[in-house]
């Protein structure tokens, strides 16, 4: 897949699965719509986090 293709599949995606304008999305830097794209497919289950944390794992006991 070049990079046509997969802009044209992230513009796709970004218009019709995370209902956003066009011209939202073509403003959208490629990070945060990657980040937008991979939060969806979690929550719709397309995808599973690559790694689960707890506030527990993060701030340690004592504090």
């Amino acid at each position: 897949m070049n990079d046509e293709e997969l802009f044209a599949r992230l513009l796709y995606c970004g218009v019709t699965q995370l209902r956003r304008p066009e011209a939202e999305v073509w403003l959208l830097p490629i990070g945060e719509l990657l980040d937008q794209w991979e939060i969806h497919k979690q929550f719709s289950g397309i995808a599973k986090p690559k790694r689960e944390l707890y506030i527990d794992d993060i701030i340690p006991d004592g504090i």
